[in-house]
């Protein structure tokens, strides 16, 4: 029977599965390499070489300490075949991008645990469009068990080597996230990887608002590499200000009035299962679950910047973005409604806020972001507002809404963010503000965030890329009042300002003092800086 031609290495790795990846995303020839690339894969140490089937061919297999690299073998031709020479072009896969490897066996109903060995299979994670991670599989086919034991135990080595990737990891899931979701998306799409990957995991179930921090403050975390929030924003929001409030208790600091709050020491990895995902998308550039795991499980870390949220000299949340305004009525609006789903109950709360828009009166003081040495140094001398008037700008008025954010903010409803010209770890935040003005006007500023359009490009809307941003109201205007509801909220107050802090409602009866903290946590991710669309 004759052989079919060999497959490529993209389709080879998915195993046919899915359709092949773009031509990109295929192996470089190694006659296309740069001469230093050349270089680094002579400078490669040889490890093990042998014969195995890869889609359907024999070949030549060298293993390094750093990659795998095939090459098809064929009997000889003559020479200037370019066809030829095309075919027997090396192939390769990094071993940085391989996550689990296992002894391939044919099993069948009798045979559960041991068949026929068939050979080894990688388990690799594939860079997509998009953003998008995918884990694929490469088999090398033979039927030797010595043979297929030292390459075995030699990769195994290898990937063992790898101490940025977690073994153990507390997993914290909130069941009630978006559709009641987060469990079957655990369970169908990220413990499979996991459990592939040989990650031991401990689950817990969250039962109520504020239990992650409850259990955090308290859990044993050593032995530990790092936690897994399965959840929305909410969830994830909270699950950090959690790290955050232990890392400073296990320091033996005091929260309230803190200036440098010491670093989580956990890293944190968010599994994308609410309505927005707003800090996953920003994390990852896209809201997915797999990219996400995978993330995980390769121990991509990223530093993101962290504000903390206080109000007369008391710590109120550790929190990445918050509104305050219009953002914070529609949260208030849609907690009420929770017995609808988060689509319709986020669009009946915006529409509500709407019908009902008025200014916010309050007076907002800022410290202008000048570079991340001149804010660290700053958080060094313990700074606060009284010893540096000079810098501190102040501007004063009738506000829709107030926005202070120090990551992207990405979203399905904003592909260029909520804040674009922010990054996750640049030291600064940026400080939007909706001066007053028509509805219809307004509405044309909101409706911008779903379009690649600028939507700051209005007279009344303002831009800061700002250290510290102090919000005192100066009137009850803003004040949440449920007379105006039909039903009184469960939590609000007639003293309240409503706040949207991560996408969890904050009340407080005061100004509220917001400070970033450059790189204040680790999270499980990879790089957004060229992720928002220009």
């Amino acid at each position: 029977m004759p052989r079919r031609r060999r497959r490529s290495r993209v389709s080879a790795l998915e195993g046919g599965r899915e359709e092949e990846a773009p031509p990109e995303a295929a192996a470089v020839p190694s006659a296309l390499l740069t001469s230093s690339q050349q270089t680094e894969a002579a400078a490669e140490q040889i490890l093990l070489r042998g014969i195995f089937e890869i889609g359907r061919g024999s070949c030549d297999v060298v293993l390094s300490d750093q990659a795998l690299r095939w090459r098809p073998i064929q009997p000889e031709r003559p020479t200037g075949d370019s066809k030829y020479d095309m075919l027997c072009k090396e192939e390769f896969i990094e071993l940085k991008d391989v996550f689990s490897v296992k002894l391939k066996r044919r099993c069948s109903v009798k045979q559960q645990r041991s068949g026929t060995l068939l050979g080894i299979t990688l388990f690799i994670c594939l860079k997509k469009e998009q953003n998008k991670l995918k884990d694929s599989t490469l088999d090398l086919i033979n039927l030797s068990e010595d043979h297929c034991d030292i390459w075995f135990r030699q990769l195994k080595k290898i990937l063992t080597g790898f101490s940025n990737r977690p073994k153990s990891l507390k997993i914290l899931l909130n069941p009630q996230s978006h559709k009641k979701e987060a469990i079957q998306v655990y369970d169908e799409k990220v413990e499979p990887l996991l459990k592939l990957a040989g990650i031991k995991t401990d689950v817990i179930i969250t039962e109520y608002e504020g239990h992650a921090v409850s259990l955090l403050k308290e859990c044993e975390l050593q032995g530990f590499d790092g936690v897994v929030c399965v959840g929305g924003d909410g969830s994830a929001s909270e699950v950090a200000h959690a790290l955050l409030l232990r890392a400073q208790k296990n320091a033996g600091m005091e929260t309230d009035g803190i200036l440098t709050p010491v670093r989580a020491q956990l890293p944190l990895g968010l599994i994308p299962a609410g309505s927005t995902n707003v800090l996953a998308h920003s994390l990852h550039g896209i809201s997915h679950v797999v990219t996400a795991t995978l993330h995980i499980i390769m121990g991509h870390i990223q530093l993101v910047d962290v504000c903390t949220f206080s109000t007369t000299n008391k710590l109120l949340r550790f929190g990445f973005s918050a509104m305050f305004g219009f953002g914070g009525r529609t949260l208030a609006l849609a907690e009420k409604c929770r017995w609808m789903s988060p689509s319709h109950r986020r669009d009946f709360a915006v529409m509500k806020a709407l019908a009902k828009l008025k200014p916010e009166d309050c007076e907002i003081s800022f410290l202008p972001f000048k570079s991340s040495e001149d804010v660290q140094e700053r958080r060094a001398q313990g700074s606060p507002k009284s010893d540096c008037n000079d810098q501190w700008q102040m501007i004063q008025g009738q506000f829709l809404n107030v926005s202070i954010m120090a990551i992207p903010c990405l979203c399905s409803v904003a592909p260029r963010g909520l804040a674009p010209n922010t990054r996750l770890n640049n030291g600064s935040m940026a400080l939007i503000i909706a001066r007053n003005t028509s509805r219809p006007e307004f509405i044309k500023h909101l409706k911008r965030y779903a379009s690649v359009k600028n939507q700051f490009n209005f007279p009344f809307v303002e831009t800061y890329t700002v250290a510290e941003v102090i919000v005192h109201p100066r009137n009850n205007s803003s004040r949440y009042s449920p007379e105006e509801e039909e039903e009184p909220h469960e939590t609000a107050s007639e003293n309240s300002f409503p706040w949207n802090v991560d996408g969890d409602l904050m009340e407080v009866t005061s100004e509220v003092h917001v400070r970033l903290h450059p790189r204040l946590i680790s999270l499980y991710g990879g790089s957004t800086e060229e992720m928002i669309p220009k």
